[in-house]
């Protein structure tokens, strides 16, 4: 592969990870103009189905699934759309770029399901990340002045961080691994859609867009997170692998906090910004772990294959004798 092609990786891993933490940018508007969360995500989705539906016809890909197929994407659907509506939730009870670095721990999350469920081994390296993210953590749940963010809101971020980590586990863990990722994601959203249908009362509830403007933040919000974000980031992992494309999404935070100090007025100290650091430590070490294991066992290796040699030649030498 040449140097351009990893660069071109490199950037839509970048681009990937900083469309997703543009949600804010998109949501928050939508908030401030009395809409509820139901109806928010089911612009959302709605949008997001129709532009990946839409690709996918134009590309001439193909929609069919099989009959087993779809009860696992039904539960993957409802995985991905419970951890949004957590997600969304979250934002009226904290700020939002505060939420969405808290969502960064699923890395950890999938590693202790993996423990958990099938029983992997956690290396020291893992460990102590799980202590740095959890740290972090602590940090954060401290509002400005010493005031407590709301510990509602802690626990809404956290239900949608471990949806999101169920979700990773379920899908690498099926018979949906092999599956196509347009095809996966499209009926992944289209079930998320769905739920929010029911959620409303079949629309019943359903808010219509109080100012034609909004309509903008409905689409860019399917657009950029979503769209956007899944295409990029398939593309990143073709050309540089999913690990680096994984530690890109750091960005992920790190952009909803700008965002959120930028456009939204949100308050950023020294405490947060080492919460932030924390836990973008601990996860990058949970996302590099294996290779960093790796790393350290062919040095290893190297160094007991050099030491033969040494430890060979006397015993050579008094044969000779």
């Amino acid at each position: 592969m040449t140097g351009n092609e990893k660069m071109r990786g490199y950037l839509l891993g970048a681009l990937a990870a900083a469309s997703y933490g543009l949600n804010p940018l998109f949501t928050l508007p939508m908030y401030r103009a009395g809409m509820s969360v139901d109806s928010v995500l089911f612009y959302r989705y709605l949008t997001a189905v129709v532009m990946m539906g839409g690709m996918m016809l134009l590309r001439g890909r193909s929609l069919r699934i099989e009959r087993g197929e779809l009860p696992v994407l039904g539960a993957m659907g409802l995985l991905m759309s419970s951890s949004s509506l957590f997600l969304f939730q979250s934002y009226n009870h904290m700020d939002a770029g505060i939420a969405s670095t808290i969502l960064f721990v699923y890395p950890v999350l999938v590693a202790l399901i993996m423990v958990v469920g099938f029983h992997e081994r956690i290396p020291a390296v893992t460990a102590g990340a799980i202590a740095l993210a959890f740290g972090g953590v602590a940090l954060l749940c401290r509002g400005g002045e010493g005031s407590v963010v709301s510990l509602w809101g802690i626990v809404l971020v956290f239900l949608s961080s471990l949806s999101y980590a169920v979700y990773i586990v379920g899908v690498n863990r099926s018979r949906l691994k092999t599956m196509d990722v347009e095809k996966l994601t499209f009926y992944v959203l289209l079930v998320g859609w769905l739920m929010y249908v029911v959620r409303l009362r079949f629309c019943a509830d359903l808010q219509f867009m109080p100012e034609a403007w909004l309509w903008g933040c409905g689409i860019g919000l399917g657009l950029f997170p979503t769209i956007i974000s899944l295409v990029a980031m398939a593309g990143a992992i073709r050309r540089i692998g999913s690990t680096p494309t994984a530690i890109l999404g750091a960005l992920e935070p790190v952009t909803a906090l700008c965002i959120g100090v930028a456009v939204f007025g949100e308050v950023f100290t020294a405490r947060i910004m080492t919460g932030v650091l924390l836990i973008l430590a601990g996860v990058s070490c949970i996302i590099a772990g294996d290779g960093l294991t790796a790393r350290l066992e062919h040095l290893a290796g190297a160094l007991h294959l050099r030491a033969i040699p040494l430890r060979l030649h006397p015993r050579r030498h008094s044969q000779r004798r």
